[in-house]
């Protein structure tokens, strides 16, 4: 079965460059050039990667991005010239998963879809589904986070880790051990990421993200998750 890939760019140029050698990799392309067809799309063809521009010309990136998570967890990479590391943050804390700066290399994308991908299908890991830490409760098998009554939304990227963390409860996990499994053995060097991502779970997961209970750091070694 192919991968449905949403791409949405208001660059004609770019956008066609991208439907050609994505279709020629085997995926299954839609595109969108605003984000009102963006989210049309989204809702019509249930895509299994969004690629996304932030500057649209009616909706700004991060609108699209908050659209789509308010219904679904599919993995969204962002592809946009904006270099700013505020804008950046942004749209990870809208729930992007990556961020590619234009110019980009088509084999960098294309990594990083198969990665986005593999993220998102991975399996959960074994052991209790349900996980009761303090007033958060973690279902792993429905991918879901309650904080008491309310349910906190994650990114397919941010459950990779929490997943790959709670597979391991107790016990610590490796810098590249967690790059390897979320994000593939290319990205083993990338420790930028956890701390960003990490920082992003603890701000959704923690009473005090200053002074996490659950998700601890081993400085220089790791991560562990506290039960």
């Amino acid at each position: 079965m192919q991968t449905r890939v949403l791409v949405v760019d208001d660059d004609p140029a770019i956008a066609r460059a991208l439907r050609i050698n994505l279709t020629a990799q085997g995926y299954h392309v839609t595109l969108a050039g605003d984000g009102t067809s963006a989210l049309r799309a989204a809702a019509d063809r249930h895509p299994d990667v969004v690629v996304l521009d932030l500057g649209l010309p009616d909706l700004d990136g991060a609108e699209v991005i908050a659209g789509i998570r308010g219904w679904s967890p599919v993995p969204i990479i962002v592809l946009s010239a904006r270099t700013d590391s505020g804008q950046k943050v942004a749209a990870l804390d809208a729930g992007a998963d990556d961020y590619v700066t234009k110019p980009f290399g088509m084999d960098e994308l294309l990594a990083r879809l198969r990665a986005a991908v593999r993220r998102a299908g991975a399996a959960a890991p074994t052991g209790d589904p349900v996980l009761s830490l303090g007033e958060l409760t973690v279902d792993l098998q429905a991918k879901r986070v309650r904080r008491g009554d309310a349910e906190v939304h994650l990114t397919p990227t941010e459950w990779g880790i929490l997943e790959m963390l709670a597979g391991h409860r107790g016990k610590l996990v490796g810098q590249r051990e967690l790059l390897r499994q979320v994000w593939g053995p290319q990205y083993e060097d990338r420790t930028n990421y956890l701390r960003v991502y990490l920082a992003q779970l603890r701000r959704k997961l923690e009473t005090d993200p200053a002074h996490p209970r659950y998700l601890v750091t081993e400085a220089g070694m790791g991560y562990r998750l506290d039960v």
